[in-house]
C-alpha cells in the first residue's frame, strides 16, 4: 500500500512539473526586466502578451506628452490647426523647466515645428506653446486631456500638466499608456514625427535628437516617448513592427539609466520571437470588385478599411482564416469610401473581427443618352 502512495506521489510530482514547466521557462526569460510595471501589447488587437504591475498608478513623466501629440494631432484632422500655423510663446512657457528648447516670451514657430520639438526634443515649453494655442488656456487643454482619456477608457490615469513634470495626482498605467499608443497609432503625424532621429530648429541653429534610443538600436522600432524624473524613474512606451507584426511596450519605474531601453527591448524581443501576424490584406489595398449598374463603368474596385489580419503563435498560423461578404450588385451613384461588403477574420474558427471593404472611387450614375446606347450595345451583341 504505502509503495502505491510512492508511486503515485511520484506520478503526481512529474506531473506538476510538466504542467509548470513552460511557465517558470518564460519567467526566466523576463526574471531580469527591473521596471515596477510594464506591458507587451499586440498593436492590432489590443491583447496583453506580457505584463507586470499593469494598472499600478505610476508617475509618467515625459510619457505624458503622447497624450499631448494626440491631441494636437487630432486638431488636425479636425481643421482646427493648420501645420503653417503660427504658435507664440507665452510667459507660461517660457519660465517652464525641464527639457525645452528654451522659447522667449513672444517667439514665433510654425505648429509642426512644435509638435516636432515636443515628439524629438520632448520640449515642455512647447507643450505650453501648443495648449495654449489650441484650447486658450494649457488648464483647459488639461481637462481635455482627461476627457480623452475618460473616453479612452483608461480608469488609472489622470494629467494635472501636458509635459509630465511631477505633480501631486499626475499618474497613468503601464496598462492605460499602451492603450494611449494604440490609439496614437491613428494618426499617422504622431508615429512620423516621433520617429524622427534628429531635427534642427530656428534655422538650422538649435539641433534636436530624439531621447528614444530604441530608434537607433532595435530594428523596427519607430515610435513614441521616453520619460524620466526622480519620482518616476526611467520609462518608455514604444511601437516596433516587423513582417507586418506591430507590437506596443511600456515600461515604467525602471531604477537605472537606460534600463527602460534594455527592458523594453528584452519585452519586444519576447514578443516578435514567440508571434507572428498572418496578414490578408493592408488597409487600402484592394480586396475585390463590385458589380455597378446604372453607371459610368460597369464594375467599382473594393479597398479594406484597415489591416486584414492576425497576430498568432509562431506555427499556428493555418489557424487564421478569412470569409468575404460583398454585394454582389449595386445602383449607381456609388460615393467613394461606401460600404460594400465586409470581410471576417477568423482565430481557430472564432469571430476575431469584422473590417469593412469599401469603395475606392465614385461611380456617377450614367445619363440618359450614355444608357440608351450601352443598352443598344448589348442587345445588338446579343
Amino acid at each position: 500500500m504505502k509503495f502505491q502512495n510512492k508511486v503515485i506521489y511520484m506520478v503526481l510530482l512529474v506531473f506538476i512539473a510538466v504542467c509548470i514547466a513552460p511557465l517558470n521557462v518564460q519567467a526566466e526569460e523576463l526574471n531580469d526586466v527591473t521596471a515596477d510595471a510594464y506591458v507587451l501589447m499586440d498593436a492590432d488587437s489590443g491583447q496583453v502578451l506580457l505584463s507586470k504591475n499593469e494598472h499600478k498608478q505610476l508617475a509618467p513623466a515625459s510619457m505624458t506628452k503622447l497624450m499631448t501629440l494626440i491631441l494636437a494631432t487630432e486638431a488636425l484632422e479636425e481643421g482646427r490647426a493648420d501645420l503653417k500655423d503660427k504658435v507664440t510663446a507665452s510667459e507660461n512657457a517660457w519660465k517652464l523647466g525641464g527639457s525645452q528648447i528654451y522659447l522667449e516670451p513672444g517667439e514665433v514657430m510654425t505648429y509642426e515645428d512644435m509638435l516636432i520639438a515636443i515628439a524629438v526634443g520632448s520640449a515642455n515649453d512647447a507643450c505650453v506653446a501648443v495648449a495654449e494655442h489650441l484650447d486658450g488656456t494649457h488648464e483647459t487643454f488639461v481637462e481635455n486631456m482627461n476627457r480623452r482619456a475618460r473616453m479612452l477608457g483608461l480608469k488609472n490615469t489622470n494629467f494635472i500638466n501636458s509635459y509630465g513634470l511631477p505633480a501631486e495626482k499626475h499618474y497613468t498605467s503601464a496598462y492605460d499608456m499602451a492603450v494611449m499608443g494604440r490609439y496614437a497609432l491613428n494618426f499617422t503625424k504622431v508615429l512620423e514625427y516621433s520617429a524622427i532621429k534628429e531635427y534642427k530648429l530656428r534655422q538650422g541653429e538649435f539641433v534636436l535628437y530624439n531621447t528614444n534610443k530604441l530608434l537607433w538600436w532595435y530594428e523596427g522600432a519607430d515610435g513614441f516617448k521616453t520619460g524620466w524624473t526622480n519620482e518616476a524613474k526611467y520609462c518608455l512606451a514604444s511601437t516596433a513592427k516587423r513582417d507586418g507584426l506591430r507590437l506596443i511596450g511600456v515600461v515604467m519605474g525602471c531604477p537605472e539609466p537606460r534600463g527602460n531601453f534594455r527592458d523594453s527591448m528584452k519585452l519586444l524581443n519576447y514578443g516578435f520571437a514567440k508571434y507572428a501576424y498572418k496578414s490578408f490584406y493592408s488597409k487600402d489595398s484592394i480586396c475585390g470588385t463590385v458589380k455597378v449598374g446604372k453607371g459610368t463603368q460597369e464594375i467599382v474596385e473594393v479597398k479594406a478599411e484597415e489591416d486584414i489580419g492576425s497576430i498568432s503563435l509562431k506555427g499556428k498560423e493555418k489557424g487564421i482564416t478569412i470569409t468575404k461578404n460583398l454585394l454582389p450588385y449595386v445602383n449607381a451613384p456609388v460615393k467613394e469610401d461606401q460600404k460594400l461588403g465586409t470581410i471576417r477574420v477568423f482565430r481557430d474558427g472564432e469571430l476575431f473581427k469584422e473590417v469593412n471593404m469599401l469603395a475606392v472611387e465614385d461611380v456617377p450614375r450614367s445619363g440618359l443618352i450614355k444608357g440608351i446606347l450601352k443598352m443598344l450595345a448589348e442587345t445588338y451583341l446579343l
